[in-house]
């Protein structure tokens, strides 16, 4: 006999409000139906209340975790419609600042993933990594979440002390080599709640479009920083982890090697940071005179893809249109197909394994 379990919109398990209709036979999930929906902002069409800068502000609040990734990708489209290109120290600070996100928001997940198997001394531990990253991320910009590091042109402000932030990564990789990866790989813990669960084949993934780390699990090695580089990423030596096996061991595993990634190309870019300007011009910009009306802009979030379309009407001070594409958008249809055949009391950590962001989505 089949029965249905709501799983939400509010739920312990549920770090935003959403809701998975779970059709069960038994504890076997047989079937699932995604709800979303119950956080809408309305923040697309404030956009279009918004001059050039006060839109940089409203589109930072998109998302709490990804707030830079949102403008700069905002501020890439943007510069596309005045022909603008920043300087080369603010393209490679952009690139720090993108990676520092990443490293925060992948350290983040592996905390609730641990929570979520019952793995409360492995949460403490990621919990105490991401502190070391957003105690950097407040000494560069002077905020925990809300950085406004990006403007149109280049970005706000400089990165004073780069010993500071290796020293940091140096802490912060040695933990991750010493802790983090052997146990989420080796202990009893980890392999029971997560291999071979939640499983999305290769052929699925590609079928269901998604993004990111969630792809990348699933054997299909795509990242916007390598196939389309944008910032300073042309110049950037890195590798893209793919691993082939679907489950959620292979999705954490992938999250725990882009971490080590991020700390190569952060040396790379504190390194190499060149001298000269932060942003080109004044900060004053004429969007009523523009070389073309609507402009588009890809970055590699920490969960995927995130795509801007950003359109402006001449004569305007304000955008006709900015319209968002999150990478939970494209990844969260796939969560039906990795719980059919899963058991009930695996759901929890299977719809985190996507590190989904639906506030963001809904927007």
């Amino acid at each position: 006999m089949s029965y249905k379990i709501p799983m939400g919109p509010y739920h312990p398990a549920l770090e935003e409000p959403y809701k998975l209709d779970l059709i069960c036979t038994g504890e076997t999930v047989t079937d699932a139906k995604l709800h979303i929906g119950f956080n809408f902002r309305g923040i697309e069409h404030l956009a279009e209340t918004r001059n050039y800068i006060q839109v940089i502000a409203l589109m930072e609040r998109v998302c709490g975790i990804c707030s830079n990734i949102h403008t700069l990708t905002l501020c890439q489209a943007m510069e596309g419609l005045t022909t603008l290109t920043p300087p080369p120290r603010a393209q490679y600070i952009r690139v720090v600042m993108a990676e520092l996100e990443r490293l925060h928001s992948h350290v983040l997940w592996a905390g609730i993933a641990a929570k979520l198997m019952g793995f409360k001394t492995m949460f403490m531990t990621c919990f105490e990594l991401r502190e070391k990253v957003m105690d950097i991320l407040q000494a560069i910009s002077g905020n925990r979440v809300n950085y406004s590091m990006n403007r149109v042109g280049g970005v706000n402000r400089d990165i004073d002390d780069p010993q500071a932030v290796l020293k940091m990564i140096d802490a912060l990789e040695a933990e991750m080599v010493r802790t983090v990866i052997p146990i989420f790989t080796t202990s009893s813990t980890a392999r029971s709640r997560c291999k071979g669960i939640g499983v999305l084949t290769h052929e699925k993934a590609i079928s269901c479009g998604v993004v990111g780390p969630v792809a990348r699990a699933s054997g299909v090695g795509q990242d916007i920083r390598k196939a389309a580089p944008y910032a300073a990423y042309g110049e950037m030596e890195f590798d893209v982890p793919v691993q082939p096996d679907g489950d959620v061991k292979a999705r954490l595993l992938v999250r725990a090697l882009e971490i080590m990634e991020s700390c190569k190309i952060l040396r790379q870019a504190l390194t190499k940071l060149p001298p000269g300007e932060l942003f080109i011009g004044d900060g004053k910009f004429d969007f009523t005179k523009m070389a073309t009306t609507t402009s588009t802009s890809r970055v590699e979030a920490p969960r995927g893809e995130v795509m801007y379309s950003v359109s402006w009407k001449e004569g305007s001070r304000n955008p006709a249109r900015v319209h968002v594409r999150t990478p939970t958008f494209a990844v969260m249809p796939a969560i039906r197909w990795m719980v059919l055949g899963a058991r009930l009391a695996d759901t929890p950590l299977i719809q985190a394994s996507i590190d989904p962001c639906y506030s963001c989505t809904d927007r």
